[in-house]
């Protein structure tokens, strides 16, 4: 995007984009040649009408203005079944800005109840996968910025609808080649249909030579012809999945998976052998808000991002703000050489203002109330949460059972899906199970392959002063310290992989101030920490779950067993080969971003089982699978992130 191209111009009232030379929508009314082009030509209220309980996908290429998508949104609301889900994904290589955004869609003032909520979650517009829930998970936008030729093979869905609205061919004739429109095709649920208001012969054939059967019928307003149609398959009814689950573990992964599962209408028991929610690592008091990222494209840092976006759209949904979440901003400190290049580095990425920029010594301290000793990046979205009060907000939904008290010792297959046994007895069974129980999911015979570390971390309580309660965001440097919560900082975190400990240590409560006065001199001053007995300090010590890699597990297991059977030096097994452990997911390995990966893993896994678009790339996906380990070692690289 050139600083010399703007990417919008009005005129008369209506955006166009200088980029291409064209109009977003008909000039005679954009809001009814939406309906007749996209929601008439692919017969969405007859089809939304017979829906039961279904997911239902549309697709669309160029987001724009986003009226297609509101337009969709208010019909979903007149005539689809109350269980039904609506995921609209839609591809936008130049998303306008808000300001830009919020002048198109006042031009639709019959629109306001749909738009003020999608302009309320118009933000943090960063490349790759937006996915924004609204009305409880009823309705889903998944925003995919960038080029649609890059981002539609990375795309994993299964989609009934095509709105093909790019710009017109002659314009923007990158949108309309037939490689992409061969990637349309692979992403088409059977019976997938598709409407456009061009028609064009190229694209007619382009479109037909994918698969599609084309018809030419009447456009809207002045222009004479437009293209619609489906795709060249029959019809083929999903078989039916039974919704029950049971998930092992009640720390944030169990919780995120359950409430991921529940709000689609599953009903989910939880079971927890402590007795209570959040007894191991997910109980810390605070924890931090933070994509840790890198100024490269790496799977580690869209993840941590990807992450973070879910959490924090997440938490003013589920928790009460100021008590149990604060989004009072998080300083990453360039505390040393090594630390200020990659700010630099991830500076120089151009990540809109409002999810991160670079600032100096004096900004840091100005915007963290307390003299800072380097520059380096404010996030201005970032901040803490409380992981119990997000554990139990997410397992109160009506849908989830939770079994505290009950320790899984053992998993069978039964007549009805997978039975989980405790000493004595079958205590729980469904068709559908999702281990959640960091490294303790290695003690199940199906799952005991899986290269979980324990990662012990302790974390220090302050007694906040007068002058510490002036600290007012986040601040991190190779650890963290909160502003007080119920007048204490949280401070910490140390990192001993292995150390299965969990009694508090003098010794790393020392190493925790000690990070204190490297963090902010005036802050350990502040903290008269010289002062305060490392025997005495309040904390709390537990295990993280960690893998090599440092990337959560999440996805279905394969049976290690199988695996290791069928495979013989030189064959080459497909991933219809490949022997699933039918039902069993996992979502652990999170280690010290739990917080803001558990609820993706969650939202991975529950998207996965029903069939709906991932929330992510196809990259990240295989990044995520938790069998990546074991293929490696059978030389089977090429089939991670092939989904049972």
């Amino acid at each position: 995007m050139s600083g010399q191209d703007p990417p919008l111009q009005w005129r008369d009232g209506q955006p166009l984009s200088a980029r291409y030379g064209d109009v977003y929508f008909s000039r005679e009314s954009g809001i009814e040649e939406t309906r007749h082009v996209f929601l008439q030509r692919n017969r969405l209220r007859e089809r939304w009408q017979a829906l039961q309980g279904d997911v239902f996908t549309i697709a669309e290429t160029g987001f724009g203005t986003g009226l297609n998508f509101l337009c969709a949104w208010q019909l979903w609301d007149t005539c689809a079944p109350a269980d039904a889900r609506l995921h609209f994904v839609s591809t936008e290589q130049h998303p306008l800005s808000r300001e830009e955004l919020t002048r198109a869609l006042a031009l639709w003032p019959q629109l306001e109840t749909y738009s003020r909520r999608l302009l309320a979650e118009y933000r943090w517009l960063v490349p790759g996968w937006q996915q924004i829930g609204f009305d409880g998970g009823r309705v889903t936008l998944t925003l995919v910025i960038g080029d649609a030729r890059a981002t539609l093979p990375q795309l994993r869905a299964r989609v009934d609808a095509w709105f093909l609205d790019g710009f017109a061919p002659d314009r923007n004739p990158e949108l309309w080649q037939d490689d992409l429109l061969r990637e349309i095709a692979r992403l088409c649920a059977p019976g997938a249909t598709f409407a456009t208001y061009t028609s064009a012969g190229a694209v007619r054939r382009g479109l037909a030579a994918a698969g599609f059967t084309v018809r030419k019928v009447a456009g809207y307003g002045c222009k004479r012809d437009m293209l619609c149609g489906e795709i060249g398959r029959a019809v083929m009814a999903p078989a039916p999945c039974e919704r029950r689950a049971v998930i092992i573990g009640g720390g944030i992964g169990g919780c995120a998976s359950a409430w991921q599962l529940a709000r689609r209408g599953w009903q989910v028991t939880l079971i927890e052998r402590h007795p209570g929610l959040a007894q191991e690592a997910s109980g810390n008091a605070q924890g931090v808000l933070y994509p840790r990222l890198s100024g490269h494209d790496i799977p580690l840092s869209r993840i941590a991002l990807a992450g973070f976006l879910t959490t924090r759209r997440l938490l003013p949904e589920l928790l009460a703000h100021g008590t149990e979440w604060d989004d009072c901003g998080l300083l990453q400190l360039a505390f040393d050489a090594r630390e200020a290049r990659r700010c630099r580095e991830v500076a120089a990425r151009g990540l809109p203002q409002d999810l991160l920029c670079p600032v100096d010594a004096a900004e840091a301290g100005r915007l963290a109330g307390v003299e800072m000793p380097h520059g380096g990046l404010w996030l201005p979205a970032a901040g803490w949460a409380a992981p119990p009060a997000l554990c139990r907000a997410l397992a109160s939904h009506p849908g989830i059972r939770v079994r505290a008290g009950t320790e899984a010792l053992r998993l069978m297959r039964g007549a009805h899906g997978w039975q989980v046994h405790d000493a004595a007895s079958c205590i729980a069974e469904a068709p559908t199970l999702v281990l959640a129980a960091a490294s303790d999911c290695r003690r199940f015979a199906q799952s005991t392959h899986l290269p979980l570390l324990p990662v012990r971390g302790q974390t220090t309580l302050l007694p906040a002063t007068e002058p510490s309660r002036k600290l007012r965001a986040v601040v991190c440097a190779d650890g963290y310290i909160s502003p007080a919560r119920a007048g204490m900082h949280c401070l910490g975190a140390s990192f001993h992989p292995q150390d299965t400990d969990t009694r508090l240590r003098a010794a790393d409560h020392a190493g925790n101030l000690a990070m204190l006065r490297q963090l902010s001199p005036a802050l350990h001053r502040a903290l008269d920490a010289d002062a305060l007995d490392c025997g005495t300090l309040a904390g709390r010590a537990a295990l993280r779950c960690a893998s090599p890699d440092y990337l959560p597990l999440a996805g279905p297991l394969l049976d290690a067993a199988s695996l290791a059977g069928i495979h013989a030096p030189g064959s080459r097994p497909g991933a219809d080969r490949l022997p699933w452990l039918d039902g069993l997911h996992v979502n652990a390995g999170h280690g010290a971003r739990g917080l803001l990966t558990a609820p993706l893993a969650g939202e991975l896994i529950a998207a996965t089982l029903t069939g709906e678009p991932l929330p992510v790339d196809a990259g990240s996906a295989r990044a995520l699978d938790p069998n990546r380990f074991l293929l490696r070692s059978r030389g089977l690289r090429r089939l991670i992130g092939a989904v049972g």
